[in-house]
Formats: structure tokens, sequence, C-alpha cells
């Protein structure tokens, strides 16, 4: 189950809903489930206010109770640990007056976005970069979180949200990167602060335990936008979060099967496993007739097609190892039944966007 943010934890606390939620797809199947995003102790992780966290005896008792849900249904469970950075609102966030965390102090330059213009331009501002100081406390946060997680939560292994232009994405990409330290320049040193939170989790969390790390080109300040022009710059990034301590790489893209770059049909989860060594999972349309946005902007319906033969197929080629599936899971937590039992799919219905089942 790939990660799908739902903003239903108050006081960023999963409650008995979250827990049944989770567990209904381990019951229906799923194998590995990674949680929507988690905010970690860092005050500018996330806006919503209902997002949960991972800090908080509270909020790692909620978890706790969704993961001897999840292990009592037969499935496994990762939360993915999250930090918004130039992409958190301030509008709508617990602490409006924290400045937000970014790398260089720059949004990025809006292209092809789902974003209102509006907020576009008020995001637009620059404002001051990170402080050595400020990636410290970040990085320590990380690894915090993902101590809490595996110690008192009782999760299964840990994943990193390193994609679609949030924190650890922006230092990948050049236009949010123009640090001139050991943090940017070069794409080793734009990977660097990625590569210290995977060490630093490493260190709390030892060497058994896996770790997943979320990528992308995409991004939601522009979705044709790319942090690697070429494998070259990619295999530099990955290498390095790979030497750091990252197990399994989860390639975000629109479209599970479109290739990563000119000149070979390789997709992004067939580059990550080539270039690393590592396993890598693909996502993107599994299921389902178009991509995310199309469904949350109500643009077109979002219908249910079979082309788990194509998608198996690149497994069986070794082009890359799982499959994440998104919103056909959020739309039948059975989905996983109706597929060992070659029954039909059930269309997808939007209203379970606005509610917990």
């Amino acid at each position: 189950m790939s990660p799908m943010t739902r903003e239903f934890s108050p006081r960023r606390i999963p409650g008995s809903d979250v827990a049944e939620y989770y567990s209904r797809r381990a019951r229906g199947g799923v194998g590995l489930i990674i949680t929507e995003g988690v905010a970690i102790d860092d005050p500018a992780s996330v806006d919503h206010p209902r997002v949960p966290a991972m800090y908080g005896a509270e909020a790692l008792a909620g978890w706790r109770a969704v993961t001897d849900a999840v292990h009592a249904g037969g499935g496994k469970i990762f939360p993915q640990l999250w930090h918004q950075g130039v992409l958190r609102n301030p509008s709508r966030a617990e602490f409006p007056e924290v400045p937000a965390r970014r790398p260089s102090g720059f949004w990025g330059t809006p292209g092809l976005t789902s974003y209102p213009s509006e907020y576009v331009e008020a995001m637009r501002t620059p404002t001051a970069p990170m402080t050595d100081e400020d990636i410290a406390d970040v990085v320590g946060s990380f690894a915090r979180a993902a101590r809490d997680a595996i110690l008192f939560a009782g999760f299964d292994g840990i994943a990193l949200h390193g994609a679609h232009g949030y924190l650890i994405d922006t230092f990948f990409w050049d236009v949010t990167n123009r640090r001139t330290d050991r943090y940017g320049e070069t794409p080793k040193g734009r990977a660097a602060f990625g590569a210290e939170i995977i060490r630093a989790i490493r260190a709390e969390i030892g060497d058994t335990i896996p770790i997943m790390f979320r990528f992308s080109q995409h991004k939601q300040q522009d979705y044709e936008a790319r942090f690697a022009d070429t494998p070259e710059v990619l295999e530099v990034i990955l290498g390095a979060l790979a030497d750091a301590g990252a197990d399994i790489f989860d390639a975000s893209s629109r479209r599970f099967n479109r290739p990563a770059f000119e000149g070979s049909p390789l997709t992004l989860a067939g580059w990550a496993k080539k270039l690393t060594g590592k396993p890598t999972m693909a996502v993107g349309g599994i299921g389902l007739n178009n991509w995310l946005q199309d469904t949350l902007k109500a643009r077109n319906e979002t219908v249910s097609i079979d082309n788990l033969d194509e998608a198996a197929g690149y497994i069986e080629r070794g082009e890359f190892d799982f499959l994440g599936v998104g919103r056909a899971l959020l739309n039948d937590p059975n989905w996983p039944e109706h597929v060992r039992n070659h029954e039909v799919f059930l269309n997808f219905d939007r209203s379970l966007l606005e509610r917990l089942e």
C-alpha cells in the first residue's frame, strides 16, 4: 500500500478509526503498508493539524494500536516520516509564525502545477536559507521519530518521504538548492542532507530494520521538473543514499510504466535498481486509468482497469521488485483478493477522499 495523505488524526493522534482503516487493508491481503505522511517533531514539519505525528506519548500509543491491528491482520507496516519543507502552507499550519525550512530560501520555479496562482505567488517570496543548526535539528528530529516508531510504536521498518518537492527533495533539486557549502553545488553535495538523515536513523534503529526511501523526478511546484537530467546524476544521488543505509527505493512516478530518460525504456524504478542494486518499488496508476491529480481535481472519471499483467511483466523481467498501490486500495481494502481471484475491480468512489473507510 502506497502512502496517501488522509488528515484524520485530531491533535495529531491516530485513533481507532485509523487503526481500523489500516488493518482492513492488511486483512484484505496487503503485504506491506506504508502509512500516510507522519510529522516529525520539528515545528515546521507539516501544516494541517490533523496530520498524525510520531512524537508524544498519546500519538505513539495511537500508532501502537495501529501496528498491533495490522500485525493481527497478517501485514507489515512502515511509517512514512515527512517534512513538508517549502510546501508547508503557513495559512493552515498549527504554528503559522514558524518560518519554513528551505535549503536556500527558494520555493521553486513554478511550472505545471496544481496549486492556485495566489498560493504560488505568496509562497514564492524568498525566505532565509536553513542554517547548519537548522539542518542538524531536522536530522535529529527524523532520527528521534524513527527510533520511537520502532521502539515504542512497533513498526516493522521506516519509510522516508524524499519526493514531490518536500524538504529532502528540495536539497536534491538545483532550482531550490543553491547552496555553496557541503550541502550544495554538486549532485554529491545535494545528496548529503538526505544521506545524513539516513545515517542518523540507521544509528538509532540498528542494521537489521529496513529503511525505504521515496524519491521522484516530478515536483508539486512543477510536474515536469527533474532533479536528475541524466542517469549519471541519478546514480550519484541514489548511490549516496544507498551507501548511507537505504535498503529499498520507492520510485514515485505519475505512471509506473513511464520511461525515465530519453533513449531507454527503463522506468524510474528500473533505473534505481540498475544503479544501486537495491530492491525497488514502482507506483503510479496501478489498477486505474488516470493519474492522481486527475482524481483529486475531478478531471475525467477515474475508472478501474486491469493493467496487472503489464506490471507483473516488469517484475518477472527483474526491472523492479514491488508494486505500490494507492488509490485502488483506498477505494477497496479487498483489492488484493480481487486480484488473486481474477475478479472485476471496483470503479473509484471519489467520496472516499473525504472519509476514512
